[in-house]
């Protein structure tokens, strides 16, 4: 049996529903495909729940302009819905004056990308706005905050919802065929199907790459190859005293462990980077449950991270929280590349969006990347 449709979206993380409802507002009929039980069940329920200003992207990528637009369109779309949000603001340490010509690097390219409201902090001025915090300067970013991810994915599901938009719960999506009049999207689960979408959206998060492997006319040379970064987190029993988000300067594959505060003030640090083996993926592309348990090993690194800023940490203050995989298309070691939001432009196959490498500011952008993909397919 084949039933034809407008428009598909793989995946129901925040982007993948971020897609879904910029698609229906704008007039398509769209059928959101998740494989798993509910939606937002992959990477976005593994994430801090930061909202970032834009400090860490090279001025003109996709990265860059996404996040600064994103941030501005969801601190509009929190306070419109009333969803739970806050402007904790941020501070990026410097451990040492060494490092603050690091921090001014920093301020200058972000301004370059747009965010004009970042201040260079000296230590006397840093000790006085976070008393508990050690450092030699910092860069203070206001409009960083946090956001209540899943309320931020269920307004976005209601809102594709009432433009006329499905979800289909427990469909894995098997392969996908290039037609002359749109893509066959063959489905699994319990009611096996296939589909003749004109648009198909693949925001399948860590399993995006192995999906287009399975979608035959694709040429693979369009397809990158998905590595997997796992992030694990550690709680702190009792409250942090800080009001602010605290880092340290960037490493090479992560923004290094860093305190993130929840809206109820729960404080947890993390996450760290553990390269996982490129084999640890399923042939869905998706880790195994296992993958995602916490690891107490590394807790003696994180403790003296976290005091190289923050020296009064208490002995035996952490616990395990949660495990994240960043869906990384870049090995270690490598440069990390740009968001990939492939089109026909990019790969020849009409109607096909591929969202590889999606990692943070993911959540930050989803509105943005939302956006984008949708003028990208109206086009059509």
């Amino acid at each position: 049996m084949m039933e034809r449709v407008d428009t598909v979206v793989i995946g129901a993380g925040v982007v993948g529903l971020a897609c879904a409802r910029a698609l229906a507002q704008a007039g398509h009929e769209v059928l959101i495909l998740e494989r798993g039980p509910r939606f937002g069940g992959g990477v976005s329920s593994r994430n801090s729940e930061v909202i970032h200003a834009g400090l860490y992207y090279s001025p003109g990528s996709l990265k860059a302009r996404l996040c600064v637009r994103g941030k501005d369109l969801l601190y509009a779309y929190c306070a419109q819905r009333g969803l739970p949000h806050r402007r904790t603001g941020k501070l990026v340490v410097a451990e040492h004056e060494t490092q603050v010509t690091a921090l001014q690097a920093m301020q200058a390219r972000a301004r370059t990308c747009g965010v004009e409201d970042l201040h260079l902090l000296d230590a006397a001025t840093l000790h006085s706005l976070e008393p508990a915090l050690q450092g030699a300067a910092a860069l203070l970013s206001p409009s960083t905050g946090i956001v209540d991810s899943h309320a931020l994915m269920l307004s976005l599901l209601g809102d594709a919802e009432h433009a006329g938009a499905t979800l289909v719960l427990e469909t894995p999506v098997v392969e996908m065929t290039v037609q002359e009049d749109g893509l066959m999207v063959s489905t699994g689960g319990a009611m096996p199907t296939r589909l003749l979408a004109r648009r198909v959206v693949n925001a399948a998060g860590l399993a995006a790459p192995a999906l287009a492997t399975r979608t035959h006319g694709l040429d693979p040379a369009h397809v990158p190859r998905a590595h997997y970064a796992k992030g694990s987190y550690f709680s702190l029993s009792g409250r942090a005293p800080f009001r602010h988000l605290v880092y340290p300067l960037p490493e090479a594959a992560g923004l290094g462990v860093h305190l993130t505060l929840d809206l109820q003030g729960r404080a947890r640090f993390g996450p760290d980077v553990e390269w996982l083996d490129d084999d640890v993926g399923t042939s869905e592309g998706e880790p195994p449950a296992s993958a995602y348990a916490v690891d107490t090993r590394p807790l003696p690194a994180f403790e003296a991270a976290i005091r190289r800023y923050w020296p009064a940490l208490p002995e035996g203050a952490l616990s395990p929280d949660y495990a994240g995989i960043r869906p990384k298309i870049h090995r270690a070691g490598e440069a990390q590349p740009d968001f990939r939001i492939d089109d026909a432009t990019a790969h020849g196959v009409a109607g096909l969006v591929n969202l590889f490498g999606i990692e943070s500011p993911g959540l930050t952008a989803s509105l943005a990347i939302g956006e984008h993909v949708a003028e990208r397919l109206s086009r059509r």
